[in-house]
């Protein structure tokens, strides 16, 4: 059996998930969690083969998740499952370590497949994922620039409008208003933010964008 812990802050979408791997008939859920922090510790104290993990969650985000699972070299492999496909999100998730990534939206066989594959030490990417995400070659820790000057290289123009307003002191829903997205989206491009710009709060995430000139102080 493929022991996995399932982590989504929604509980709606954990008892989805676990149906369905309850029918796959060679994956076992062993443990549960509706934040990062108790993802991770699920993950040390149960050691389970594989990790199914969201992005957007609170305490740490899914990406964060992903570099603490693969650090704490228990061999536990991380599948992504998300509602966003954009290729920064995916591609840093799999630079992160992760082994598979699937949507939301997507049939369910395909996060079967994927922690099927994970727990072989394969990679599975979804179907709706665009092969522009994972296609080109992932730059290795020799290669790859410097951690905040590649994240700050890698924003998106909507994650850096959403930066300035959080630099402006806006809260989730402000933001959402004056940029007419959803308050989900504000949290998830916050969640972007933090992750490319390897910050865990507010306060530094601000403080890194202002040294690497992202923001101006009088903003």
């Amino acid at each position: 059996m493929i022991r996995v812990v399932v982590a989504d802050d929604h509980p709606l979408i954990r008892v989805g998930v676990n149906g369905l791997l309850a029918r796959a008939g060679d994956i076992e859920v062993v443990g549960e969690a509706a934040d990062g922090f108790a993802a991770v510790d699920a993950v040390a104290t149960l050691r389970p083969d594989v990790i199914v993990t969201d992005i957007a969650m609170p305490g740490l985000n899914g990406m964060a998740v992903v570099e603490r699972v693969v650090a704490l070299g228990l061999g536990t492999r991380v599948v992504v499952l998300s509602m966003y496909a954009d290729e920064a999100t995916v591609r840093q998730c799999l630079s992160a370590g992760a082994h598979g990534y699937v949507l939301k939206g997507a049939d369910g066989t395909e996060l079967v497949l994927a922690i099927r594959a994970a727990s072989q030490g394969a990679t599975f990417i979804g179907s709706s994922v665009t092969e522009a995400a994972w296609r080109e070659p992932l730059a290795t820790p020799a290669d790859a620039p410097g951690p905040r000057r590649g994240g700050a290289e890698a924003l998106t123009l909507r994650e850096r409008e959403v930066l300035h307003l959080i630099a402006q002191g806006h809260t989730n829903r402000a933001i959402a208003h004056a940029l007419h997205i959803s308050v989900k989206t504000v949290e998830h491009h916050r969640t972007n933010l933090m992750a490319k710009l390897e910050v865990d709060n507010l306060v530094n995430l601000i403080r890194v964008a202002i040294k690497e000139g992202l923001v101006e102080l009088e903003d």
